[in-house]
This record gives C-alpha cells, sequence and structure tokens, in this order.
C-alpha cells in the first residue's frame, strides 16, 4: 500500500468521524427545534382552546341575563362581535393542529358552535338545542387541550430521548477520535517514519564506506521505491568501483603485453647486433611498429574517454560531404593488407553534414577497425553511405562473430567488452563508448542490428546540413576555437 493511499484512508477515517460528530450535532438541533416547535404549537393550541371555552360561556351568559337588549361581553365586544371572534379562534386552532385527529376535533367543535349559535337566535330551538350543543363544543375543547398536552408530553420526551443519545453518540465520536489519532501516530511512526530512519542510517552508513549496506525494502510503497533506488545505485557504484578495479587491471595488462614485446625486440637486437639482417631488422621494426601503433589506440582511447567523462569534448564543426569521409577512410585501410574485402556504397550526389571531419573519421576508423578484427579472413566489410528521412546515414557490415542481446545492451558501456570479443581481439572496451559519446556530441545517434553469427549492422545517424561543403584548401577550414563545440 502507498503512502498516499495509506494517509488518505487514514485522513478518510478521521473525517468520518468528524462529519459523524458534525451531522449528529446537526440532527439533535433539527430534532430539537422540531421539538420545541411542537411544544410551541400544543401551547398555543391549549391557550386558544381555553380562550375559546370561555368565550362560549361568556357568550352563553350574555344570552342568559339580557335577552331584551344588547350587552357587552369580555373586551368590550357585542355578541354578534363575539361570534366572529370565537370563529376566528377555531380557524387559528385548525390552523395550528398537528394531527388529523386534532383537525376533525375541532371540525365537530365548529359544528357544534354553528348548532349553538343558530339555536340562540331561534327561540324555539333555543331551550331544545343550545344546552346540548354548547356542552358537545366545550368537550370537544377540552378533548382538543388533552391532544396537544398529550403531544407536549411526547415531543418533550423524544427531545429529551435524543440529547440522551446524542450525548452517548458524542462520547463514542470523541473517543473514537482520540483512539483514531492516537493509532494514526502510532501507525504513522511504524510504517513511515521507521522505514525512512533505515535508509537514512542506510544512506549515511554507504557514505562512511561501507559499500555493501543495502536499505530494507519496506513499508509504503514510496519507502520501497526508494530504498529500491538506493540499494539500484549503491549495487552500480559497486559495479562501477569493480569495473574500474577491473579496468585498472585490464590496462595493466594490456600494456604489459605490447611493452613487453617490445622489450623482448630491444633485447634480441642488444644481443645479435651482429648477427642482424635486414630481413630480421625489418620483422622488428614492423613489430614494434605494430606495438607502439598499439599503445597509442589504447592512450588515444583513454584520453578520449577521461574529457569526455570530463566534459571538455573539443569538436569544430564544419560542413563535409560525408561520402568523402568515408572514402577517405576506406582508401586508408585498403591500402593495407586487411585480408578482407571492403566495398564502399555511395550515392551519387554529396551527403553534407556538419561535423568535426577529425572525429567523424575517428567513429569510422574505430567501427572498421572492429568490423575487420571480429570478421573470419577473406569476408567482406561493406561501408555505405545514403540519405534517409532528412538525415544521413553511415552504415558498416560485417560478416563477424555477431552480438547477442544481452551483449547489446552494455555494447556502448565503457570498459565492457562481449565474450567472444575478449577472445577475437585485444583491447580495453572503450572505442565504442567514445564513439557514441561523439556521434551523440554531434546531436545523432549510433545503433547497432546483429545476431550471433550473422554478423552486425552499425548504423550512425546525423543531420543534413545544407550549406555547400567547404575543405580547407579553399579557404573555409576549421571553424575558429572560439566556436568549438564543448
Amino acid at each position: 500500500m502507498s503512502l498516499r493511499a495509506w494517509l488518505g484512508a487514514t485522513m478518510g477515517i478521521l473525517a468520518l468521524l468528524t462529519l459523524s460528530a458534525a451531522a449528529l450535532l446537526v440532527i439533535l438541533t433539527a430534532v430539537l427545534d422540531r421539538s420545541a416547535a411542537t411544544l410551541g404549537d400544543a401551547v398555543e393550541g391549549i391557550r386558544l382552546s381555553e380562550e375559546l371555552e370561555v368565550g362560549l360561556l361568556a357568550h352563553d351568559r350574555m344570552v342568559r341575563e339580557g335577552p331584551t337588549k344588547v350587552p357587552r361581553g369580555p373586551g368590550g365586544l357585542t355578541r354578534i362581535e363575539l361570534e366572529a371572534s370565537l370563529y376566528q379562534q377555531i380557524g387559528s386552532l385548525r390552523r395550528i393542529a398537528a394531527t388529523e385527529e386534532e383537525r376533525g376535533q375541532l371540525d365537530a367543535v365548529r359544528g357544534d358552535v354553528d348548532v349553538y349559535f343558530s339555536s340562540q337566535w331561534d327561540p324555539a330551538r333555543a331551550e331544545k338545542d343550545a344546552g346540548p350543543a354548547l356542552d358537545a363544543a366545550l368537550g370537544g375543547l377540552e378533548h382538543v387541550i388533552a391532544i396537544n398536552v398529550e403531544g407536549a408530553r411526547v415531543a418533550r420526551l423524544q427531545a429529551e430521548r435524543w440529547n440522551t443519545m446524542a450525548d452517548s453518540a458524542g462520547v463514542v465520536l470523541c473517543v473514537l477520535l482520540l483512539v483514531g489519532v492516537l493509532v494514526v501516530s502510532l501507525l504513522l511512526r511504524r510504517v513511515a517514519l521507521q522505514p525512512l530512519r533505515d535508509i537514512s542510517q542506510s544512506m549515511r552508513r554507504f557514505g562512511a564506506g561501507s559499500k555493501r549496506t543495502r536499505a530494507p525494502e519496506a513499508g509504503p510503497t514510496e519507502l520501497r521505491d526508494m530504498a529500491r533506488t538506493f540499494n539500484e545505485m549503491a549495487n552500480s557504484l559497486t559495479h562501477q568501483q569493480e569495473q574500474q578495479l577491473a579496468f585498472l587491471a585490464g590496462v595493466a595488462h594490456e600494456l604489459r603485453n605490447p611493452l613487453s614485446a617490445l622489450k623482448l625486440s630491444t633485447a634480441l637486437t642488444d644481443r645479435s647486433r651482429a648477427q642482424l639482417t635486414p630481413e630480421r631488422m625489418d620483422r622488428t621494426l614492423a613489430l614494434v611498429g605494430r606495438q607502439v601503433e598499439r599503445l597509442d589506440r589504447m592512450v588515444g582511447d583513454l584520453l578520449d574517454a577521461t574529457r569526455i567523462e570530463a566534459g571538455r569534448l573539443e569538436l569544430r564543426p564544419e560542413v563535409r560531404d560525408a561520402c568523402e569521409l568515408a572514402r577517405e577512410v576506406v582508401e586508408l585501410y585498403r591500402s593495407g593488407d586487411t585480408g578482407h574485402v571492403l566495398r564502399l556504397s555511395l550515392p551519387d550526389a554529396p551527403v553534407l553534414v556538419r561535423a568535426d571531419a577529425a572525429r567523424l573519421e575517428q567513429v569510422l576508423h574505430n567501427l572498421i577497425s572492429n568490423a575487420l578484427k571480429y570478421s573470419p579472413g577473406g569476408s567482406s566489410v561493406e561501408v555505405l553511405v545514403r540519405r534517409e528521412q532528412g538525415e544521413a546515414v553511415l552504415c558498416v557490415t560485417d560478416q563477424g562473430i555477431g552480438i547477442s542481446d544481452d551483449e547489446k545492451r552494455l555494447l556502448f558501456a565503457p570498459f565492457q567488452r562481449a565474450g567472444n570479443a575478449r577472445q577475437r581481439a585485444p583491447g580495453v572496451g572503450l572505442g565504442l563508448s567514445v564513439a557514441r559519446r561523439i556521434v551523440e556530441a554531434h546531436g545523432g545517434s549510433i545503433d547497432v542490428v546483429s545476431e550471433p553469427g550473422h554478423g552486425s549492422v552499425f548504423s550512425v545517424r546525423l543531420a543534413l546540413a545544407s550549406e555547400a561543403p567547404r575543405h580547407p584548401e579553399e579557404g573555409g577550414g576549421l571553424t575558429p576555437p572560439q566556436d568549438a563545440l564543448h
């Protein structure tokens, strides 16, 4: 599980608890507000019901005390005004009624009040209908009061129950929040901080010189990736150190061979100077020349590799014809006895590139030299120059031992040589690495297509130039030093 997902889940749980507490507070507030409204409506219903009872009794007294005059009722109202006020109170009661039972009871009360009022204005009905209608209306109002009292009691009990539930839930949520914060702190220390501390200590020990130290790959995904990256870096640095030691051993071995040959040739010459024939002198000088050339090539590769790693590879680019450069390199090899057939394929039109001619020739020398070294005697090596999608492509094809897929991955790495290559020809494994860095410094690329036992095709790709070619003898020459590329 990643640290982001773990923190997200943890924060989500804590946020859920917080939202639950907030939701509980909102619900409690709504319930209490509804209970308060119910209590208020119940109290108002009781008040209006009692006022309506008082009004009906006052109306009955007015009717009994003054049948021939118009007495004043409560508040100085006349009989007609009192009757209208009583009807308004019944309407107000019905508007605040909370249940269907209460509304039905108020409708019955209104019907009884209608019968009562109408019978009072008809002397024939007054004695028979007025009294029972008034008693029914007063009984109905008492029932309405009882309904409101019961509603108020239920609302109060509900408010108390919700208040108790809210108290319990609040305590539980607070405990859960506290426990959650404590658990998150402990888990964060165990899941994230401890692995991070282990990685830091491993880095510190590795920096102090313990090259075998590796960080434990534990904890969230991000920390495991960090530890894995550090371990890969540590393995790479250790491997590079081992390579450097192996390189030093290889260089010492490779230097010892030509130096031993030179020493032996010098010793033989000194001991047998009197019997030294011209033919033997020629062979000895040829041997010395080959060994000196080999030493010069090795030292040159080492110097170039050093300049590249230091970022001080100096290029002096000019617009040149790639066909001309390839022809010059091939002719140089044709002038010697290589034991191979060198073929050169060039297009009819010039292929212009902007490059350091000496460095590009160095790349071609390396590719052709490798093709000759790793190809069987009498086989052909083809050098091809062509245009391809706005690029100049220089290909060197051989019929040599080929390269496996595993060897291709390290082919252009410094100090790396394939197993077959070590057996076929001496070297320190810098030529292709230097060639690749030179080509990349020109903004190009170099790749290889090969199969074991079927030869190889090395391809150098460079951007085409649009200017006409310039040669030193035509006044163009090399670019000034201030235009050199590093």
